[in-house]
């Protein structure tokens, strides 16, 4: 939603403590470009607030009586989509249940602050502020449920086996970037690919080392492929999806292996996209696809031009279905693009491209 210059972002706080609706209150209200229109005291208040207060941008306690902070993310995104900021203690140990909230369509989240003293409150102040900015910015979009994603023997293109190596012991490789709006849109496309697919599958989200782990657990309980966390050394294998760790960029070596690099943020990300992108397209050439999903920023925009240059193929979601439009716009601003889809047929267009690249000569693969 575009704001005048003089109207306030509208914030509806959502937390069952008292004394936490207040701190929140007094640190959004600090803020000349922001304003608390109302507070709800569980999931219940929340969803209906949500409804009657349209407000610009929620924040949401997860632990809440009655009914808790997922229960009403999923209700708010289903119903009256809202951008939505969790406010969590939980968020400090990366907790399953904040993640489950992002899956579920939650823009960020802020680790709650445990006191009200002056220091805690200038640490919380900045990081809270700013998310909720760039959070009110976002053209929400009614995320899915994990009931409604398809089970993980839905009929989809087969891939046709274990793959045939092509000679040269290439197998096709997938390549995923996501940031914001990205582990609902990853879970989505993952879920929907054939469980013979015979290629490996990388992505290379923008999240916290703290939650990649358990992100690669949660994808795993829908996923038809095997699922991990990527590890140094690793030969990557058909029919698998390797999750970049938050704390390390990810490349393939010149002999196919992944290697693992702790080292500074590149270009501002860690793990950063062109990176893995890169090194994927320069070892498996012809047999790349390079998927870019929604996302803040434009990490992959120089990736999906090294995949194209070593005749791989690139897919970017559309604007329609993106929480964010940022990575795919830039992507496909890079002219590296070849099909830019709405999510839903992201993965089925991932199985019928591997199809081909299944089939591709020795020749066709240098």
């Amino acid at each position: 939603m575009t704001k005048g210059p003089d109207k306030k972002i509208r914030v509806l706080v959502v937390d069952d403590s008292t004394f936490m609706c207040k701190v929140l209150q007094e640190i959004i209200n600090s803020d000349p470009q922001m304003e608390v229109v109302g507070q709800g005291r569980d999931g219940r208040e929340a969803v209906a607030l949500a409804a009657s207060l349209r407000p610009d941008v929620i924040t949401m306690d997860i632990n809440m009586p009655h009914v808790d902070g997922l229960q009403a993310t999923e209700q708010i995104m289903s119903l009256n989509p809202c951008p939505i900021v969790i406010v969590s203690s939980e968020s400090r140990e990366g907790a399953t249940s904040t993640l489950r909230a992002l899956e579920l369509g939650a823009i960020d989240f802020v680790p709650k602050p445990s006191s009200g003293i002056d220091l805690d409150m200038r640490n919380v102040r900045e990081d809270l502020n700013r998310k909720l900015k760039l959070a009110a910015k976002v053209r929400v979009v009614r995320t899915a449920t994990l009931a409604k994603l398809p089970a993980p023997h839905a009929p989809v293109a087969q891939a046709g086996g274990a793959g045939r190596l092509h000679g040269s012991g290439k197998i096709p490789m997938i390549a995923i970037a996501a940031s914001t709006g990205g582990p609902a849109a990853v879970m989505r496309v993952i879920s929907a690919l054939p469980q013979d697919l015979p290629g490996a599958v990388f992505a290379v989200l923008h999240m916290p080392a703290t939650f990649t782990k358990q992100f690669a657990v949660q994808l795993a309980e829908i996923s038809p492929l095997a699922v991990k966390e990527a590890q140094m050394n690793e030969a990557p294998q058909p029919g698998t999806v390797y999750i970049c760790p938050g704390s390390h960029h990810l490349r393939l070596s010149s002999t196919g292996k992944i290697t693992l690099d702790s080292g500074a943020r590149i270009e501002g990300y860690r793990p950063c996209a062109d990176v893995a992108f890169e090194s994927i397209a320069a070892y498996a050439r012809a047999l790349t696809l390079a998927v870019v999903l929604t996302g803040m920023g434009n990490d992959a925009a120089k990736g999906v031009k090294a995949v194209k240059a070593a005749g791989g193929r690139v897919f970017a979601q559309d604007e329609s279905t993106s929480t964010i439009f940022g990575m795919p716009a830039e992507a496909i601003k890079s002219g590296a693009v070849d099909e830019v889809l709405r999510l839903d047929e992201i993965g089925p267009a991932i199985a019928r491209h591997v199809v081909k690249l299944d089939r591709l000569t020795p020749a066709e693969v240098r």
